[in-house]
This record gives structure tokens, C-alpha cells and sequence, in this order.
């Protein structure tokens, strides 16, 4: 898939980390926000020193707390969170999730959880 291969070929740096998740969001490009969104939570003090968020839209403030608790998760910080929670997956698990109820599979995080809940 094109956008899995834009992710395996973009270097994502403090220098570079806000332009491509303006990019990733204004192009609905989910692997891609969300690899921009992983980059954060994993430098986190050097991306608050060197970035302003000023342009960021304020419902991507979501997309930065999942990101948070996934890594909470696999890093047993967080136990009262699970795999089921659709709000911590990564997009992968959402579209194999969707894919497996006949659902469409491409979309933001979104887009993916209401399908998911929608169809429960």
C-alpha cells in the first residue's frame, strides 16, 4: 500500500514533525499521523523544546493521548487499559478489526472507531 510505504520511507525528525502531521491530517493519511504521533510521545521533551503547536487543530490533542496510552500500555504503565479499547489501537489493528466486519478499511482513526462501534 502506498501510504505504508511512504511511512518506511519518511524520516521523521523534530525539524520536519509538524509539517508532516499538518500533511498526514490534511490528507487523511492515518500510518503516516500516527507514526508523526508515536515520534512525539517518544521525544517528548525535545519536541516541546524545538516545536510550536500553534497550528495544530485542537481535536489532534486526542490523537496525542491515544498515542500516550498505547505506549503507556505496552510499557505497563497503564494497566487498566486492554487491547479491545478501540481508542488505543493503532490503525492496523482498526482496519483488520474493519476489515473483518465488511467494513471500509481506509479513513482516519476517526472515521475507523465509529464504523467499528457503529457496526457493535
Amino acid at each position: 500500500e502506498a501510504e505504508a510505504c511512504l511511512v518506511n520511507t519518511t524520516t521523521i525528525n523534530v525539524e520536519n514533525v509538524m509539517d508532516l502531521l499538518l500533511y498526514s491530517d490534511s490528507k487523511s493519511c492515518a500510518l503516516l499521523k500516527e507514526a508523526v504521533m508515536d515520534f512525539i510521545v517518544q521525544n517528548g521533551v525535545d519536541v516541546m523544546e524545538k516545536v510550536s503547536f500553534k497550528d495544530v487543530p485542537g481535536e489532534m490533542i486526542k490523537d496525542v493521548l491515544a498515542a500516550t496510552a498505547r505506549k503507556e500500555t505496552s510499557t505497563g504503565v497503564n494497566r487498566s487499559s486492554n487491547d479491545d479499547q478501540l481508542g488505543t489501537m493503532r490503525i492496523t489493528e482498526l482496519r483488520r478489526k474493519a476489515h473483518e466486519k465488511g467494513l471500509e478499511v481506509d479513513g482516519s482513526r476517526e472515521m475507523l472507531i465509529a464504523a467499528l462501534k457503529e457496526s457493535s
